[in-house]
């Protein structure tokens, strides 16, 4: 046990701590690793970077205060939105690690309101991308565990590259209008388990990501698990994409609850950023108050050339290595209410269609009041209100037990659809059965 007051740290001081907590790193380090502690109080610090074998532990009353001067984050090389360069290095950060953890039911507080403030109105640009909360490049064994992680600079937790990782009981709190302070992205990683979260953030609770095409390496993110959490507020509860160059494939999410998220589960890509979304399964999810609770969007347009002709034209190009795929993809268990824009909205590309997809045992209520909205950022989409499953350039889509209530026009519209498949589904309160079904 190596503790921080041990080697000069202060607490509820303001002096910064940041050499201490390097000390007890390095001391424990020596010995072949060991359990940093830091006890209750307040340590103000800048960027923490740790080694192999060692736990960062947080005791309860521990509060890690990381400082607002963009000279304690020093710049290292990692990703930034998909694609390898220098940025300021995280908060708590580590690369080509094993076996090393944070822990304990203490906090870490961003404070990343200055660094919001140059985000949102440019009044002093940044050198480097602003700091992540926690990030791991390369690294085997990473635990986070027990956690209060808020006002993160930007993502809170961001592991790349990483292998075994386990990520289980944290409450991340980021306010609602925070920019791009999403809550856990796994990215390019494998054999992730993040269970047991409560997440309320500024953009997505949990995002997948794989690297876009401007990513060297193509490296899948599989092999991950999703259960028990909740989530609250951010522009979506679970999102796979749209950086999935390198692959997303073999994800469950299970027993989570999504309330006024923008959209539920969604899948976005567009063409150029090549790459496949598949094998995925969602099941036992409650949402409530969300804009469209499913989406998949091959027509996405935000990010570097997303407004190009190439992006968002609906005529069939060829289909290359640049052409995004989705497919084999299932939710079952699911209720969803106070539904606003749309029960659901899938649209593949003209030339590749979303395809093996299947909705079992769904229950959808639109809100009485619903707000007009974009189910997706797609070019030329416009609000929708109330509407049931809109569906464009799909192929082999089963929905079972399907059940959409206070829907406005048909409950399932379906545009350029091969092999679209009804059992046992229901309008309530407003479709006749004949309109249950639109096909164009």
């Amino acid at each position: 046990m190596y503790n921080i007051v041990d080697y000069g740290a202060q607490r509820d001081s303001g002096v910064p701590a940041t050499q201490a907590i390097t000390d007890a790193i390095a001391a424990a380090d020596r010995d072949g690793g060991g359990t940093v502690y830091v006890p209750a109080g307040t340590f103000l610090t800048g960027a923490v970077r740790l080694r192999s074998n060692i736990e960062l532990h947080l005791s309860p009353g521990a509060v890690l205060s990381f400082s607002t001067d963009p000279a304690d984050y020093p710049p290292v090389e990692s990703r930034w939105e998909g694609v390898k360069r220098e940025v300021h290095t995280p908060c708590i950060y580590g690369a080509g690690l094993n076996n090393v953890s944070v822990t304990g039911s203490g906090t870490l507080d961003g404070n990343g309101a200055p660094w919001w403030e140059k985000h949102r109105h440019r009044r002093e640009e940044l050198a480097y991308p602003r700091p992540r909360l926690i990030a791991f490049d390369d690294c085997s064994r990473v635990t986070l565990r027990d956690l209060t992680l808020l006002n993160s600079p930007s993502w809170t937790v961001n592991p790349v590259n990483c292998s075994n990782v386990l990520i289980d009981n944290l409450s991340i709190l980021n306010p609602a209008d925070s920019p791009n302070t999403d809550g856990i992205n796994p990215e390019s990683s494998r054999d992730v388990r993040i269970s047991n979260c409560h997440i309320d953030v500024g953009d997505d609770c949990i995002a997948i990501k794989a690297g876009t095409e401007d990513t060297r390496e193509r490296i899948p993110c599989e092999n991950i698990t999703i259960t028990n959490c909740v989530m609250v507020h951010g522009h979506g509860a679970v999102v796979l994409g749209s950086e999935m160059s390198g692959d997303i494939r073999n994800v469950t999410i299970s027993n989570c609850v999504f309330k006024q998220t923008d959209r539920g589960i969604r899948m976005k890509s567009r063409r150029g950023r090549g790459g496949i979304i598949e094998d995925i399964r969602v099941s036992n999810i409650v949402m409530e108050e969300v804009i469209c609770p499913f989406t998949l969007n091959l027509y996405y347009f935000c990010g570097p050339r997303g407004k190009e002709k190439y992006v968002w034209d609906k005529n069939p190009y060829p289909v290359t290595e640049e052409t995004p795929q989705f497919r084999r993809i299932h939710y079952a268990n699911i209720t969803a209410r106070n539904v606003h824009a749309a029960a659901g909205f899938l649209y593949g590309l003209a030339e590749q269609a979303v395809s093996e997809i299947t909705f079992t045992n769904i229950d959808i209520s639109m809100a009485e009041h619903a707000v007009p909205g974009q189910p997706d950022m797609m070019a030329g989409l416009e609000d929708m209100q109330r509407r049931g499953f809109f569906l464009g350039n799909v192929r082999e889509v089963q929905f079972q037990q399907v059940t959409i209530e206070n829907h406005a026009g048909p409950a399932f519209y379906v545009e350029n659809g091969e092999e679209v498949e009804f059992l046992h589904c229901r309008s309530r309160n407003t479709a006749k059965p004949e309109e249950l079904v639109e096909r164009i």
